[in-house]
């Protein structure tokens, strides 16, 4: 008896895996240049007085990384996640897999809304310790030509891509724990959103189901489902992901913030509450058509596999 639940364990975690992994994999391609434009906005410096800041918006941003790097621009730092969009999500998806049958009062018993919302925060704080390096090394590729033009130290190393960054991290930042720069606020931003986003995801296909029984929803519903869910990620953590960004970047050597708290307070003494929502619009056009791919392909894949 013990052998065949285990057994059934098992093939569900492979299932969650292999899902997540096929989820992942299409949010990262089609969100991937909506990401770089977010990070270049949120990295960039606030301008000296009379001078205008390098980018206007997410359209001048847009227009700036096409002449200067062509449309590759806008997915550099894509070898980072893609090399370990499998893991992200896969962990993810496998972890909230696990917590639903945990929270399941019995075997195919549909979920609540509230423990979607506990099973999401689960595989938020799980999914932090992969995503922290992940997005340390992205962040570093994304926002190099942006630090440039601000003058930042940091931009006297030039990195070559993604191992490239890992080995000056490596080498020149403390080691295994300079990848994990940024680690609080990277649990900051995953763990409530991601409990916001599942919960949201299973409220929408309920309400979409008429009922707990969600298993007959056609794609468009779930393509809906999984665009809205995607944007209340962003909608309840946003201010805490421009600060991840730009913790991320700082300058090892002459850092110009001590830690968390001491970026948000500085970059709201500086520029205000506007400062806190710096790529908004970038990261809330991504979110959209990418969790829609992601949770689609999730959901058509997971079916598939029985």
């Amino acid at each position: 008896m013990a052998a065949v639940i285990v057994k059934r364990v098992m093939g569900d975690v492979a299932k969650d895996l292999i899902s997540g992994t096929v989820g992942g994999a299409s949010q990262l391609i089609v969100g991937h240049p909506f990401d770089t434009i977010k990070v270049k906005l949120q990295s960039q410096s606030a301008p000296l007085p009379g001078q205008p800041p390098k980018y206007a918006g997410a359209m001048d941003a847009v227009r700036q990384t096409l002449a200067a790097e062509g449309p590759r621009g806008l997915y550099k730092g894509m070898g980072a996640p893609l090399a370990t969009v499998a893991g992200l999500n896969a962990v993810l998806f496998m972890v909230r897999g696990q917590m639903e049958a945990l929270l399941r009062s019995e075997s195919g018993a549909s979920l609540t809304v509230n423990q979607q919302i506990v099973a999401g925060a689960g595989a938020g704080v799980a999914v932090s310790f992969l995503a922290c390096p992940t997005e340390l090394i992205k962040c570093r590729l994304q926002a190099q030509s942006a630090l440039a033009h601000s003058g930042s130290a940091s931009v006297a190393v030039k990195y070559g891509g993604p191992m490239d960054v890992a080995r000056h991290v490596l080498r020149s930042e403390g080691g295994v724990r300079g990848l994990f720069k940024g680690l609080v606020p990277t649990l900051a931003r995953e763990v409530p959103g991601n409990a916001a986003m599942f919960g949201v995801y299973e409220a929408l296909k309920q309400y979409m189901a008429e009922g707990p029984d969600t298993s007959k929803l056609g794609r468009g519903s779930l393509i809906v489902a999984g665009g809205l869910a995607g944007a209340s990620f962003w909608i309840f953590v946003y201010p805490v992901d421009v600060i991840k960004s730009v913790v991320q970047v700082d300058d090892y050597r002459n850092p110009k913030y001590t830690g968390f708290m001491n970026a948000f307070n500085r970059i709201l003494a500086s520029e205000g509450v506007k400062g806190l929502f710096k790529g908004f619009g970038p990261a809330m056009a991504r979110s959209m058509p990418a969790n829609a791919a992601c949770f689609l392909a999730f959901e058509v894949a997971r079916s598939a596999l029985g």
